[in-house]
């Protein structure tokens, strides 16, 4: 079984991708994960999601970004749980969007169980 940095490091890769599937993003997602992202200027009173909700969200988010990185600079792991700091940079139009991220993410039975970020965005205007 992968290691709880090797599955973060791989959920990492496929939301970051903007040629994965759904069905990629549900392979590494247990059917009962629960993302939470707290507020942002992107979504001002934060968001709670479910599986179908985060998996409509990427989908959303890839008809609207003609570009998008995710950087991990550190991955730190105690058992099941691992702090990520990374920078997504995401184009939308002609227009860069950056956001500096730390999260938590919970793995279970080598599946992300739980994701909580903090999304720092630079100044942008759309």
């Amino acid at each position: 079984m992968a290691t709880t940095e090797e599955v973060v490091r791989r959920y990492f890769a496929i939301v970051a991708d903007l040629s994965s599937t759904a069905d990629e993003l549900r392979a590494v997602l247990a059917p009962d994960a629960v993302f939470t992202e707290l507020p942002n200027p992107i979504s001002p009173r934060g968001h709670t999601r479910s599986v179908d909700e985060t998996v409509a969200g990427f989908e959303a988010g890839k008809s609207r970004l003609a570009a998008q990185t995710i950087d991990i600079h550190e991955v730190l792991v105690a058992g099941e749980r691992a702090a990520v700091r990374s920078t997504w940079r995401g184009v939308v139009g002609e227009t860069e969007i950056v956001a500096h991220m730390g999260g938590f993410v919970t793995v279970r039975d080598g599946r992300v169980a739980a994701h909580e970020t903090y999304d720092c965005y630079e100044p942008f205007a759309l």
